[in-house]
């Protein structure tokens, strides 16, 4: 920043009221908040600021803000825009408290436009002169109620002195000094230092200063009877020399605060010249004889006397030189000013005067003065250095915010050279900056247009000359024809160049078409904006490009958070452009948002490319600067759409015309409420017309159930008061996200009626403070989420009564608390991560107190790490609860209930029905009951929530944003076309428009809402797949390798894991009942019967892989049950090595609970294999952990009762043992993209899905290109567990068309880093109810710069298997990874090294807290080294272990030893 910027900041800051600081084009700041923010850090002013966006109306918001200020000040640069707004305000401006601070640039002529609209002008040139005019510009601006203009030149950096803080707001309070009062001060035109200067005091009126004007002993205004020049009477009094007066004044006062010279006119040069230069601008110093310089702090008022006084008798010639890029008019107002006073004169003593421009200061020399002094005198104003040279140079090319891409690349995928944008950035060279406005586009366009009718005109008028040769009349005739084609056009009209190039036919029509040829095409003009255009349309120039006609497309781009909407100021208010074009009749309109609806945006741009007159789209894309992520830009943009402040819609007045609805609701959350609300007046309607007696039953029996209910509550009020007459009431107040919190203060309120208190329950967030502060003895049970933050249903209270502490306010007076707190004291390892541990329970217990709220006992914290977990804490706070009410010593006979369990909810489910059927049916709730959702678990789905939109749904006071996660079971990940294209139907139609691979080799759909669950299914089911047992505690998909080489061996392993997931699948009807609409035989005659499972099933879920080695792309260790295939010498399948003890879910902090790597027990041949994973089953099922659910996979119950105990058991149930394990070799588990030919010579290809991810969005159109792939191919699909997809079976005939599309849509582009394509990652937010941090929409922008750190140590094709996921319950398989992430609280991951490159060994905590700072910088010098030392094929999880970062795990209850890195490495070493 300049110090010449910054000195007017200063002044600014310090001595206003309020600013107003208008904002330049994103993602550029102001230049003057910059200052502002540091003000505000080191200075005790704190002024209100307030912003104006680019294209806003800064009019308004200082006419809304001026009249209530001592002080207003607007900073801007001085920008056509901004400056013709406040031209069009300035009537109202003038009168108000108010300085414009306009910083210019080598270019007066914007600024100059406010030089008659205000009473006051100003002109800087200096920094010093920056400073000291923004002072007197303050000061008179806030003495006189009257605006100043005060335009300064913004990169000047030279010396400055500056008034210090303490004694501006003094000066601008002091009072007036008369211009009579003579305090021998100079402040005339010489510039003289006027400190105690000659004939001062004593002299005339003090303030002549040294002599008058240039010698001359005239009074400075010419107001006693004489100007002192020519002695001609001035006893007029004008409202210049008014307005002189009181500008004299406040210099006065400026000049003896500091001490320095305010000149209005300052003269250098020649006391005897023939000429007299008046110069405006940054004009360097000329020193030539006869020619005196005076250079322009005051344009206005500047009155005839003060001009006159500096042009002495001697004077000839008068050169006004101005520092103008243009002006509009052939004479400058200071030039009229001049030229006036001059005619005061008498005609013999009138001086010639000639007008000078320039815009470089380096043109003005004293020999480019010299040429024109020598030049005949000229009444045309004359240009230096050619018209606008200097300026071009010095333009730049508005910088495009990287986020607005979204939008533009869209258009140019969608139009390609069709595309041209009318107020492109780039036309600035050629135009000036004035190419990017919405006015001159129309403009632009409009004169195109003309000239396209002109060239059809002209082809038309051709067709009708009798010398054209039938082949050139053809070709007009086919354009004429296709004119409005979007690609013809161009391709007929490039043939009819050609021929009129290479006629003989010579005519003038000819001659004008080829010099309109460029019109030949039809583009698809667009004009591309921002949402500063919605502030005022008229002025914008939108109201004049709707009402044009003209067939123009508008794209506004709003860049408004959703969260700081009511940050503004709220009174700038923006117009629903959307609603002002729909108006108009004519216009199509459509509201968008790319990080929405991908497909939407591309239907909208289209349909307005087709619309023949106006089209505005409206886009949304919310973001602070350019260096948001994409991931906040997503999660905005979310809120937005589903809270309805963005609907997403489209408008065709074309469809009107041919009566059909013209306007599409395109937002899903916005269309179920409607539709919601819809079904139920419907029905109402239909019922009341059916049977109008209903209409009054309706109504009667609503005063009935009125009456019932308040009879309820008056019963109850008295039973409540009955109980308590002897002991006040206990409420229970609990804020939980994994139930835990919820169960312990369960147990509180059902132990506290036990002892005969009066206990109700609730969670903390029923409570309002209002309702808390009548409230006598409340109990707070809270656990922590997040990094130290208060659980979901917690957080609105205790943001609540934070705000109330900062308010001072102590509304519990009346109110005695306690608090339990649950945490764990590991989670947050590190030092300066301590005070994480129970922090919203400390919190909440010092905030209480903070709020005049009193103890009856102190906090109590449950610790994980404890023996008993939180209960020994809790122990020891409970009964200091009951010794408070008097009630310790009552003994509590009756056994307290036992809490429900999904033991229970599942034996009493009636094999998987519980309630699933009534449910779907209620319409009051997005939602399922919650027993009810882990059922339906076993049929493949789950109940979750959207949560970028949680807390904000939570303070609209509506239930959570619910929707569904459906898991396709696909055994072996293999599906036909058919299957494919009905799974695409189904995200569309039901979903969120996307569907996942899963790392189970599976499809996953999100955002299902629940009337679309059964429909979803029951398509699913169409195609001959489902979704029974893809979740719960029964076997899961079966996965198996991919292997597209061996396409023989793919299908007898495909076959037998098919063979397997047949065999283990739940056998209840229930799954049909409820989503196919099957009825039970015989009614209840006939029960369901589970042989393998029993009523409640396994323990916990069960996953079985089947690998085909040198490949385990399944990694077949970490599941409960692998099949390692074994190949004899003749190619053919043998049989399999069984792995079992697989696991990957950990609880973080619980070390109890840890990973595990399955163990090879034996082999078994292809027919044994079935029964084989039958018994391990059914073992698993006797004999695992019940009672805790954390401990109760696979993997516990192998360790808990030995590997060789738990073999012998499946053995003695398979009736033999299981023959010796035979030798196999793996050498990676990662895919093999790219193309293979399968051994019956049929053709494969690996695809490269990121995560697993199938969508489309720009330049990725891949849910599109698969669904195009899937139309014409004959194979299959075989999904794999690294999350992509292999097209299969493609015969060598199809080769050609398949390699097309993929290319077409980018499908085939494996130009990524081994890092990447090793890369993987689970859901997480913003569907997944589990994750603790982001994962999916995260790891690709985490692989975006460790592979940057890859590329420059000569790693790019090296394969290094990262992995990530957003809690520890490891669906991505991330304890087996080379390097892992697993996320802890936003933005906060454990850190895992070491594991096997191809899925052998687990790896170990190496860190347990990092965020990407961290990560960057231990992967960096580890990877450099890595590079450099590594031995002979030597992976990266090897390398660490060898060169001491970390301990090789040898076994899954290993897995805590040694954690935190080896030796130097290690966390605490590597810390200090």
């Amino acid at each position: 920043m300049s110090s010449a910027t910054s000195s007017v900041a200063r002044i600014a800051y310090l001595a206003s009221d309020i600013i107003v600081d208008s904002q330049p084009t994103l993602p550029s700041t102001s230049q003057f908040a910059k200052e502002y923010t540091s003000l505000s850090a080191t200075s005790n002013r704190r002024p209100i600021i307030l912003s104006v966006p680019l294209g806003g109306d800064p009019g308004s918001t200082l006419l809304r803000n001026g009249s209530t200020a001592g002080l207003i000040s607007f900073t801007s640069s001085a920008t056509a825009q901004t400056v013709i707004r406040l031209v069009l305000g300035a009537a109202e401006l003038s009168s108000l408290p108010l300085v414009l601070h306009l910083a210019v640039r080598n270019d007066l002529s914007e600024v100059l436009l406010l030089h008659s609209a205000v009473p006051f002008f100003l002109v800087s040139t200096t920094s010093q002169q920056a400073h000291d005019n923004s002072l007197l510009a303050s000061r008179l601006a806030r003495t006189e109620k009257k605006a100043v203009v005060h335009a300064f030149y913004d990169a000047k950096n030279d010396s400055l002195e500056e008034i210090s803080e303490s004694e501006v707001q003094p000066f601008l309070l002091s009072e007036k000094l008369a211009s009579t009062n003579g305090v021998n001060v100079h402040i005339g035109t010489n510039g003289h230092n006027g400190v105690n200067g000659h004939n001062g005091a004593n002299g005339h009126n003090g303030m002549n200063g040294l002599n008058g004007a240039n010698g001359h002993n005239g009074h400075a205004n010419g107001a006693n009877g004489t100007n002192g020049v020519n002695g001609h009477s001035a006893t007029t009094v004008t409202p210049g020399s008014e307005l002189f007066k009181l500008y004299e004044r406040a210099a006065l006062s400026t000049v003896v605060r500091i001490r320095r010279a305010c000149p209005p006119l300052f003269v250098h040069g020649s006391s005897k010249p023939h000429t007299v230069i008046f110069g405006l601008g940054d004009i360097p110093s000329v020193d030539i004889d006869g020619v005196s310089v005076v250079s322009l702090s005051l344009l206005t008022p500047l009155i005839p006397s003060r001009i006159l006084d500096v042009i002495p008798p001697s004077a000839s010639r008068v050169i006004i030189l101005e520092q103008l890029h243009r002006w509009n008019t052939k004479w400058t107002p200071l030039y009229l000013e001049i030229v006036d006073a001059i005619n005061q004169r008498q005609v013999e003593q009138r001086p010639h005067i000639q007008s000078v421009y320039f815009s470089d200061p380096t043109q003005v020399i004293p020999l480019t003065i010299l040429k024109i002094l020598q030049a005949a005198p000229s009444s045309t104003p004359i240009q230096l250095g050619g018209a606008n040279a200097s300026l071009l140079l010095s333009l730049e090319v508005p910088h495009i915010p990287k986020h607005e891409s979204s939008y533009t690349k869209i258009l140019s995928h969608v139009f390609g050279e069709r595309l041209e944008v009318s107020n492109s950035p780039s036309l600035v060279l050629k135009q000036g900056a004035i190419a990017t406005s919405p006015e001159f586009a129309l403009g632009r366009v409009r004169g195109q247009l003309d000239q396209r009718d002109e060239l059809i005109r002209s082809v038309q008028k051709l067709l009708e000359v009798k010398e054209v040769s039938p082949e050139l009349h053809k070709l007009c005739s086919q354009w004429v024809l296709v004119k409005d084609d979007d690609t013809k056009s161009r391709s007929v009209g490039k043939e009819l160049i050609a021929a009129f190039e290479s006629s003989k036919l010579s005519s003038p029509i000819i001659n004008r078409i080829l010099a309109l040829r460029a019109h030949f095409p039809a583009p698809s003009r667009w004009i591309i904006g921002s949402d500063a255009w919605s502030y005022d349309l008229g002025a914008s120039g939108l109201h004049h490009a709707i009402a044009s006609g003209l067939n123009i497309n508008i794209l506004i781009i709003d860049t408004l958070p959703y969260t700081s909407r009511n940050s503004a100021d709220p009174h700038r208010r923006k117009q629903d452009a959307g609603l002002y074009a729909m108006n108009h009749g004519d216009v199509y309109v459509a509201s968008v948002a790319v990080y929405s609806s991908y497909a939407q945006v591309l239907q909208a741009v289209v349909e307005a490319d087709r619309h023949k007159g106006p089209s505005v789209v409206l886009a949304y894309l919310p973001y602070q600067n350019e260096d948001t992520p994409a991931l906040e830009v997503l999660k905005e943009t979310k809120l937005a759409v589903d809270a309805g402040y963005w609907p997403l819609y489209r408008w065709d007045p074309v469809k009107e015309a041919q009566g059909k609805e013209p306007f599409a609701l395109d937002s899903d959350a916005v269309k179920n409420d409607l539709q919601q609300f819809l079904d139920r007046q419907n029905h109402l309607s239909q019922l009341v017309r059916s049977k109008p007696e209903l209409a009054t039953e309706l109504v009667s029996s609503l005063g009935e159930n009125v009456k019932e209910a308040r009879r309820k509550k008056a019963q109850q009020a008295y039973d409540d008061l009955v109980v308590s007459l002897d002991a006040p009431p206990l409420v229970v107040l609990y804020a939980s996200d994994g139930g835990t919190a919820e169960k312990f203060a369960k147990r509180l309120a059902n132990r506290g009626k036990a002892r005969g208190l009066s206990t109700s329950i609730g969670t903390i967030d029923s409570m309002s403070i209002d309702t808390l502060s009548q409230e006598e003895y409340v109990a707070f049970v809270t656990s922590v989420a997040g990094q130290g933050e208060p659980p979901q249903n917690g957080r609105t209270l205790f943001k609540a009564l934070n705000a109330a502490a900062l308010r001072g306010e102590k509304p519990f007076s009346k109110l005695r608390y306690s608090v339990f707190a649950l945490g764990d004291s590991h989670y947050w390892p590190r030092p300066e991560d301590a005070h994480y541990y129970n922090k919203p329970g400390k919190d909440l217990d010092a905030r209480l107190e903070q709020l005049g709220g009193e103890r009856f006992t102190d906090i109590g914290l449950g610790d994980d790490q404890d023996a008993d977990g939180p209960d020994t804490g809790y122990k020891v706070w409970e009964p200091l609860v009951w010794k408070t009410f008097g009630v310790d010593s009552i003994e509590v006979k009756e056994a307290e209930p036992d809490p429900i369990t999904n033991e229970h909810i599942k034996a009493a489910s009636g094999y998987l029905r519980g309630t699933i059927a009534e449910g779907l049916e209620d319409t009051s709730t997005g939602a399922l009951d919650p027993s009810d959702t882990q059922l339906t678990k076993f049929h493949g789905i789950y109940q979750q929530d959207d949560r970028d939109i949680r807390d904000e749904r939570q303070a609209q006071g509506v239930e959570p944003a619910y929707g569904f996660m459906i898991r396709v079971r696909t055994p072996g990940g293999v599906c036909t076309p058919e299957q494919w294209l009905q799974m695409d139907r189904i995200a569309d139609e039901h979903g969120n428009g996307t569907f996942k691979i899963t790392t189970r080799a599976t499809f996953q759909f999100h955002g299902v809402i629940k009337r679309h669950l059964k429909p979803s299914i029951q398509g699913i089911n169409k195609v001959l797949l489902d979704t029974l047992a893809a979740c719960g505690d029964v076997n899961r998909n079966v996965i198996c390798s991919a292997i597209p080489s061996l396409s023989r061996l793919h299908a007898q392993v495909y076959n037998f894991a098919k063979l397997v997931s047949a065999h283990l699948l739940p056998r209840t009807t229930a799954y049909h009942e409820i989503w196919l609409d099957k009825k039970m035989v015989a009614g209840e005659a006939v029960k369901d019967f589970e042989p393998l499972y029993g009523e409640f099933y396994l323990p916990r879920k069960f996953k079985i892989a089947v690998s085909v080695p040198p490949t385990n792309d399944v990694d077949v260790f970490a599941n409960d049950l692998g099949f390692i295939a074994i190949v004899d010498g003749q190619g053919e399948l043998a049989g399999f090595n069984v792995a079992i003890g697989g696991g990957m879910g950990v609880t973080h902090g619980n070390k109890k609970t840890y990973p595990r790597v399955a163990d090879v027990i034996g082999f078994c041949t292809v027919e044994q294999g079935p029964i084989v994973a039958e018994k391990v089953v059914l073992t698993q099922r006797d004999n695992g952990n019940r009672a805790d659910r954390k401990n109760a996979r696979l993997k516990y119950t192998i360790d808990r009762m030995g590997l060789d105990v738990f073999k012998a058991e499946v053995e003695s149930r398979l009736g033999y043992s299981l023959a010796p394990a035979r030798p196999y070799t793996f050498n990676r588990n990662i895919d093999d993209f790219g193309w293979s030919t399968g051994d019956d010579g049929r053709h494969h290809v690996m695809l490269f899905i990121e995560n697993g991810r199938i969508q489309d969005e720009p330049e990725r159109d891949f849910k599109t290109g698969l669904r195009e792939i899937a139309m014409i191919h004959k194979g299959t699909f075989r999904l794999t567990a690294n999350q992509h997809i292999m097209i299969s079976e493609i015969s060598t005939e199809d080769v050609p068309e398949i390699k097309r599309i993929l290319a077409k849509y980018k499908l085939d582009n494996l130009n990524h880093t081994g890092l990447r394509l090793s890369s993987s990652a689970c859901v997480a937010f913003p569907t997944c109810g589990l994750a603790m941090a982001e994962s999916e929409r995260y790891l690709p922008v985490l692989i975006d710069k460790v592979e940057k750190i890859c590329e420059e140590n000569g790693l790019r094709n090296d394969s290094i298997v990262m992995r990530m996921t957003g809690c520890p319950n490891g669906c991505a398989r991330p304890y087996v990874a080379e390097v892992a992430f697993v996320g802890k609280a936003p933005g906060s991951y454990s850190m895992l090294l070491g594991g096997g490159y191809y899925g052998q060994r687990l790896n170990k905590i190496y860190r347990e807290t990092v965020s990407e700072p961290e990560i960057l910088a231990i992967l960096e010098p580890m990877i450099k080294r890595y590079a450099l030392e590594r031995l002979e094929g030597e992976h990266f999880g090897d390398f660490v272990v060898r060169a001491g970062y970390i301990a090789q795990t040898t076994s899954g209850k290993e897995w805590y030893d040694n954690m935190g890195g080896e030796g130097q490495y290690r966390e605490a070493a590597a810390a200090a």
